[in-house]
């Protein structure tokens, strides 16, 4: 698992998750880098372009980063997710919770 992250606006952190998989295999290690990277900002856009399969485990992570975020008064923004991982999302009404971007640059200007 690989999460390279970069600043984009004015003060957007993107993370760009490089797995294949966000499962119970690397959902601990995901979940660490991430919320260590989030301590202290509020807009913060999760690409999942190279993301094929996302189990339980990992939409429970996505989740506890959202719930971070918030407590923070904050908000997550997932982008580029594949065919795959949108209809599970779509299947158990995650699309309702997240705001989900066709594009990284659509989900970064969503916060202006």
């Amino acid at each position: 698992m690989e999460l390279n992250s970069c600043i984009e606006g004015s003060d957007v952190l993107v993370l760009a998750l490089r797995a294949d998989n966000l499962d119970a295999g690397n959902v601990r290690d995901f979940k660490e880098a991430v919320l260590a990277q989030i301590q202290s900002r509020q807009r913060v856009v999760l690409d999942l372009s190279g993301v094929k399969f996302i189990d339980s485990s990992g939409l429970g992570a996505l989740i506890a980063c959202l719930r971070k975020l918030n407590e923070q008064r904050g908000d997550l923004r997932l982008c580029e997710l594949s065919r795959t991982v949108r209809a599970l999302f779509e299947l158990m009404r995650m699309h309702r919770v997240f705001g989900i971007y066709a594009t990284r640059a659509e989900a970064v200007q969503s916060f202006a």
